[in-house]
């Protein structure tokens, strides 16, 4: 499929052809929920912890005699039904990360890539790059071409200029072609890509 080229003035400057393999597939909602689950699981921290009964500090001793006191007996002070005491089956340190097969999380790329050809969402520049790279001026160029929630990826390298003057723009994100990923992609309404990142993710999925 053809897709016109602009730059960042709004001026067409040629066109791309894409490959339908990489950005003509169906849109496989299933295939998309789960690698952004794989993804935001490898993310979490898995720091949280709760204190079992051997994490308790005290006694061993029965707080009270077995039987006539009228009350339930009770074996320890460090029970759950205790103030302080212990937290039964609560969450421990762990990692939630899981795996999730090559072929998948290929699939799931090149699918999310589609989806936003499919909304009209998908749009070709020819270089990131600006010549006076302030947040400023880029901000301006952004509003003329109605982008404001937009992920940018480039070739194997981004322009540092230009990923300096977006690094305080809110909704934005310059990645480098090994960087786009399926929650990227799908969490910023408008997918840019450059010349340089549409011929790299081919070789890369085809």
């Amino acid at each position: 499929m053809k897709l016109t080229v602009r730059n960042l003035d709004n001026q067409e400057v040629g066109d791309i052809d894409l490959a339908d393999e990489v950005f003509g597939l169906p849109v496989r909602r299933d295939i998309l929920a789960r690698v952004v689950n794989w993804q935001l699981a490898k993310r979490r921290a898995g720091t949280h912890k709760a204190k079992g009964i051997s994490d308790i500090s005290g006694t061993t001793q029965k707080p009270y005699k077995q039987k006539g006191t009228g009350r339930a007996r009770q074996g320890s002070r460090r029970s759950p039904q205790f103030r302080g005491g212990a937290v039964i089956f609560g969450p421990v340190v762990r990692s939630h990360e899981f795996d999730l097969q090559k072929k998948v999380r290929r699939l799931g790329l090149k699918t999310a890539l589609s989806a936003k050809q499919a909304e009209g969402k998908l749009i070709v520049i020819d270089t990131a790059a600006l010549a006076d790279a302030k947040t400023k001026v880029l901000r301006g160029r952004f509003d003329a071409l109605g982008w404001e929630s937009v992920l940018i990826i480039d070739g194997a390298s981004v322009d540092e200029g230009f990923a300096r003057a977006a690094r305080n723009l809110p909704k934005v994100d310059v990645l480098p072609q090994q960087g786009a990923n399926v929650y990227d992609i799908l969490r910023r309404d408008t997918l840019v890509l450059t010349r340089a990142g549409v011929e790299q993710l081919e070789a890369r999925l085809k």
